[in-house]
């Protein structure tokens, strides 16, 4: 279970100070010595001198450090980043640019010391070291310092050669390097003289003589370098460019005036019209991010490559990566298959973020053939219910994905706790008694707590006193010992465990002592052999904290990705809000159709294709900060349900219609359309709808005035009664008054004769003195006001208050008598709705999921 740090081990071993203390020289330099101070280098000299003293290369360390010491002393140890970029060639505003990039300062910095070059260098040799800092190989960084001899004695000497080592380095990762190869494969040696550079330049104008006449001084010359590059890879750049001028001139003669006039864009020619009644459209392939969005990941076998540098304010930093031998024992156990993981919190119901989550995991593990974990993070008894627990489970198959197997953080319970007490074991933990205010108050003040130092036995005997419920709750933590002078908040003694008596969902009373996230975490990804631990951005600033912990227990360390959370308009995701809304009754439960819940989404009628296919169409980026328009929501939900919801008749706001020219016992049928493109011969596509002296249509499709851009009934006026007959309005009754309109007169034309423009939604008595199908239906809006209420100090004052409408007396075809729980429909004209659990045998009540305008298919998708 526990294996041994290389960390852990390397701090009591004589033969490890030197290392480690040349590291410190190499990276601990320039601003960042002048604030660890004058004390640290001191104390790493002493190291040196009481375990080395007869060692002559420790010996030179000692000169050098001590030289660093004498340094803190005239100039407070502040080196300027600025002078060391300028002392090695670099131009002020590149040197100023590189300030602006912490990574690369640092990087740079340290290379100048590695190099020993912080009295200045040739401008070319310091080009080359700012290309290293820029583009070496994380994976290889133990070989940097011999790159950088064979940069400082002009044996690399070119950018090509350069890159060609950068290749070879990150080929070879951290194993040896094979000197002799990589001097090959860097042309090491290689001297390419004037004569066979002249001659590769030659040769390249004798193949496109052509062109270059025709193009004159507009011939791309950097084409011309690279097929001189091609021929002689080697070869000095500088020397490149003279002879390519010089033939460019010899043969061309002196720039004219028409050489510097910039060239005239030639007009596209409209293409020609084919005479042909079907248009032909362009059509744009995707790209191939877009069709499969998980081009980005790694494969597992590329896991040994440094996933993050964590910097100390008191040790050598940190290139979290996975030795060869981890990676190899990884990869039996998982045959080389990706492993993924779902990992959400058994206290709240899963919104649509959880939906773009369960993308990323599920759909990477499915996209490579590999396997993903629903894993619930049950840390926290007192927040955790099973009721959570059945729905995640539940709501994580609605949406489409299996999983390889569903585990518990509480399944791991007494591995992490084991693993806790090596922690202590190490010297990286320790049992702390201050309260959560004073912890607060130390990280901000970023002093360490009174208890840090104690001894290891001690707090080994406390933390077992903690497991065995002898020290009360609130009393004692176990706190990792990381780093209270790192410039990152979520390095300062993070904590571990803490003590709660309370029974645990899963587990049941037989732990009061639970572990945190930032401790838990991490170590079960491990434990389970995770080969990408994908989360949103807000934990990025947790990156080191994973790394520092898995590095020092020495357990396997999975590739950390993140990726920007969703966050929708008009809407709340944070679980604290919505808890707020529905604990207070501001909704109706975890599934009202107003949330974005994805059991509320799913009560709406909305489809789990459709959610799927709106996280497809947003990416995995790590771009943060964005809202997504809630209409690109409803765009793709249209989609789904234009394609699958069959359509029907429903009037909402029924207005009376009594047919003067038809008999009051007569009653016909006509066939409609459940389907646009209905076949005329398949039954099954088609309803029946009774046409009878009694009909009902919209009250807003009836006005007393008429006017030309009213395409509905009015007196004297006809329209189309959809898949029925024209009718034309000859009398309107008024109420008391004289203004509200109670019922309309008016005479249909049996015969189709006339061929109005306006086509109406209608619904029938399908008997004399029998009211139409009765249904109650809800009409769903945006829950607030705000396109981002969730920034607002008084949000619960931005709820929409037309947010929820409620219908209770609609007329419903009779067809829709037969539907059941979950069934979608197009309600025609009117939008898209489901049938929602509150339905009964007497009265279906349906929830319109969204309407049929379309805003953001128009803007463009």
């Amino acid at each position: 279970m526990i294996s041994s740090s290389s960390s852990a081990t390397r701090s009591g071993k004589n033969r490890n100070v030197f290392p480690k203390v040349k590291e410190y020289v190499s990276t601990r330099t320039g601003k960042k010595m002048a604030e660890a101070g004058k004390k640290v280098v001191e104390s790493k000299v002493g190291a040196v001198k009481k375990h080395n003293e007869k060692d002559e290369e420790h010996k030179k360390l000692l000169e050098v450090l001590g030289k660093m010491v004498g340094k803190n002393e005239n100039d407070s140890g502040s080196e300027n980043p600025l002078d060391l970029f300028l002392k090695i060639g670099l131009d002020e505003k590149t040197a100023k640019n590189t300030l602006a990039n912490n990574k690369v300062t640092a990087n740079l910095t340290a290379i100048i010391h590695e190099a020993a070059v912080t009295d200045g260098c040739d401008r070319t040799v310091g080009n080359l070291l700012y290309m290293a800092a820029t583009k070496f190989p994380s994976n290889a960084l133990v070989h940097r310092p011999a790159l950088l001899k064979y940069v400082i004695s002009l044996k690399i000497k070119t950018p090509a050669q350069l890159e060609a080592a950068f290749s070879f380095l990150d080929a070879t990762a951290s194993d040896n390097l094979k000197v002799n190869d990589f001097e090959a494969a860097c042309g090491v040696g290689v001297e390419v003289s004037k004569e066979d550079i002249e001659s590769a330049v030659n040769e390249i104008f004798e193949e496109n003589e052509a062109v270059i006449l025709e193009q004159r001084y507009r011939t791309n010359v950097g084409e011309l370098f690279g097929y001189v590059r091609k021929k002689q890879p080697w070869a000095d750049p500088k020397i490149v460019k003279q002879l390519i001028d010089a033939k460019l001139y010899a043969l061309l003669g002196e720039r004219t005036a028409a050489d510097n006039e910039k060239p005239v864009k030639k007009k596209k020619e409209k293409a020609v019209k084919v005479e042909d009644k079907a248009t032909v459209e362009e059509t744009v392939e995707p790209s191939e991010e877009e069709t499969n969005p998980f081009l980005i990941f790694p494969s597992p076998e590329e896991n040994f490559k440094v996933h993050t540098e964590i910097y100390f304010s008191d040790r050598p930093v940190l290139r979290a990566c996975n030795s060869k031998e981890v990676l190899e024992k990884h990869l039996k156990v998982t045959g080389g298959k990706v492993f993924t993981r779902f990992p959400p919190e058994p206290n709240g119901y899963l919104h649509i973020g959880h939906a773009k989550a369960m993308f990323v995991d599920f759909g990477l593990a499915k996209e490579r053939g590999g396997c993903c974990y629903l894993r619930y993070d049950d840390t926290n008894p007192e927040a955790e219910k099973k009721e959570y627990i059945d729905h995640i489970e539940e709501i994580v198959r609605w949406m489409g994905w299996e999983p390889f197997k569903i585990t518990y953080t509480s399944d791991y319970f007494q591995e992490l706790y084991e693993l806790a007490v090596e922690l202590i074991r190490r010297g990286h933990a320790y049992v702390d008694h201050q309260t959560p205010e004073e912890i607060k108050e130390y990280r901000e003040k970023k002093m360490n707590s009174p208890w840090r130092d104690r001894p290891i036995e001690e707090s080994l005997k406390l933390f077992d006193d903690m497991k065995r419920g002898v020290i009360d709750e609130g009393k004692a933590t176990l706190r990792m010992k990381q780093d209270m002078q790192s410039n990152n908040f979520n390095m300062y003694d993070l904590i571990a465990y803490r003590i709660k008596f309370t029974p645990h969902p899963h587990a049941g009373d037989k732990w009061c002592i639970y572990p945190s996230y930032d401790y838990s975490h991490c170590i079960v990804d491990s434990l389970e052999n995770i080969t990408h631990s994908l989360c949103t951005l807000e934990f990025e600033t947790r990156r080191a904290s994973y790394y520092w912990l898995l590095d020092v227990l020495g357990l396997y360390q999975p590739y950390v990705w993140e990726y920007s959370r969703l966050n929708v308009t008009n809407t709340v995701m944070s679980k604290r809000k919505l808890n707020r809304l529905v604990t207070e009754k501001w909704v109706d439960g975890w599934d009202d159709p107003r949330l974005m819940t994805l059991s509320g989404l799913r009560r709406r009628g909305v489809t789990a294709t459709s959610i799927n296919s709106f996280v497809r169409g947003i990416g995995i980026t790590r771009s943060d900060g964005s809202l997504i328009r809630l209409d690109r929501l409803e765009y793709h939900i249209r989609e789904e349900l234009n394609r699958t919801a069959p359509r029907t008749m429903v009037v909402l706001n029924p207005l009376k219609v009594v047919i003067t020219n038809m008999e009051a016992s007569s009653v016909t049928y006509s066939d409609a359309k459940k389907w646009p493109d209905a076949p005329v011969n398949d039954a099954s596509s088609f309803y029946k709808v009774p046409f009878s002296k009694v009909l009902y249509i919209e009250h807003s499709d009836f006005r007393l005035k008429d006017s030309k851009d009213y395409y509905g009934l009015a007196p004297g006026k006809s329209v189309l009664l959809r898949y029925a007959f024209p009718i034309k309005c000859t009398e309107v009754i008024l109420g008391d008054d004289n203004e509200t309109v109670l019922e309309i007169r008016a005479e249909y034309d049996p015969l189709k004769k006339t061929k109005p423009k306006g086509v109406l939604h209608w619904v029938a008595e399908s008997a004399p003195g029998v009211d139409p199908l009765k249904i109650k239906v809800r009409l769903f809006d945006k829950l607030f006001i705000s396109e981002n209420p969730a920034e607002l100090d008084g949000w619960l004052g931005d709820l929409n208050p037309e947010s929820k409408v409620v219908i209770s007396e609609a007329y419903a075809v009779p067809s829709l008598r037969d539907a059941t729980i979950g069934d979608r429909f197009q309600f025609e004209r009117l939008g898209y709705f489901a049938v929602d659990k509150d339905s009964t045998p007497e009265k279906l009540v349906f929830n319109r999921t969204v309407t049929l305008r379309d805003t953001y298919g128009k803007a463009g998708k």
